[in-house]
């Protein structure tokens, strides 16, 4: 046909352009490579044989079969529990997701205008609860059952309640209860990746901008700081996503596990269940190939808003 060949050569061209780049750059491929490896060999690798596996029935002692769309189809429609963790993981991370990442930011900007030694001295403060372990496991003893948790003597104490509040036992606060400690521990590495990206903001651009127009400080902040930010921003984005999504820690060591009426059951401790106690490991690969697809969709919608940052 005539013109048929047009596309090829386009792709031909292309190819050659690319081949001609990476000879031109090949000492800076040849430094990549022992990461490239590390990573394709222990991160791709991995997430592709579990997207394999999650369309065939294995259980590490036979041989993987294959069933199709069967795993996804009983996550849908026969995995009731599967339906609740879906609920559960997405509330989760809708109220915790935002709020940890706001809140990351703000402390962020209202710590970088005070002295260094303050400054510091307050990051350790507020960075302490993400680096402490299980000290999160305070919790049980403020929302013990019994009349000596902090929680119930107070309320006790003032006449809100005439007998203590089983806490961790009721369903209709477990997860109020799994949100609150999230929202303790949240500020982590996003909030030093946003106090060093407002460190390395370009105070010369607060000038420029003062002669451009740019009249208070939240102005500054829309289209100087943000934007300046922009790679701190998202990177706080990703990080802030996949804990939100993938709480699983805090609910099976202060909850129980499974939790009553399954109040606190996420995504991840419904694949727990299956990956390391029921050895199902086709349809745990399942689970986690729904779950990978939720945190990349979010985090396409997340680079899609970001980019409109001081616009």
């Amino acid at each position: 046909m005539p013109g048929g060949g047009a596309p090829g050569r386009m792709i031909r061209n292309k190819a050659a352009r690319i081949w001609t780049e990476m000879k031109m750059n090949k000492h800076a491929y040849v430094l990549m490579a022992p990461y490239f490896i590390i990573f394709c060999t222990f991160t791709v690798i991995p997430v592709l044989l579990s997207f394999v596996l999650s369309f065939t029935n294995f259980n590490l002692l036979q041989s993987p079969k294959w069933i199709g769309w069967q795993n996804y189809a009983r996550l849908f429609v026969q995995d009731d529990i599967f339906l609740i963790a879906l609920k559960n993981t997405l509330l989760f991370a809708a109220i915790t997701g935002p709020i940890s990442y706001i809140a990351c930011f703000m402390f962020a900007w209202l710590i970088n205008e005070l002295p260094p030694k303050l400054r510091a001295l307050l990051t350790l403060v507020l960075y302490a609860p993400s680096i402490s372990g299980n000290t999160y496991l305070i919790w049980t003893l403020l929302f013990a059952g019994d009349s000596y948790g902090y929680a119930n003597s107070f309320l006790m104490k003032w006449g809100f309640i005439m007998e203590p509040i089983q806490w961790l036992q009721d369903s209709r606060y477990v997860l109020m209860i799994l949100i609150l400690v999230q929202l303790w521990l949240s500020l982590g590495t996003s909030f030093l990746a946003f106090i060093a990206g407002l460190q390395n903001v370009d105070r010369t651009m607060y000038e420029a901008g003062s002669i451009d127009g740019i009249r208070n400080r939240w102005q500054e902040l829309w289209f100087i700081t943000l934007p300046a930010m922009r790679p701190q921003l998202m990177f706080g984005a990703v990080i802030q996503i996949a804990s939100a999504f993938s709480v699983a820690e805090i609910s099976i060591y202060l909850i129980g596990f499974p939790s009553v009426d399954y109040a606190a059951h996420t995504i991840v401790t419904h694949l727990v269940d299956y990956g390391t106690i029921r050895f199902e490991m086709g349809y745990a690969s399942a689970i986690a190939t729904v779950l990978f697809t939720i945190m990349l969709s979010v985090n396409l919608l997340t680079q899609k808003l970001l980019g409109k940052v001081g616009e």
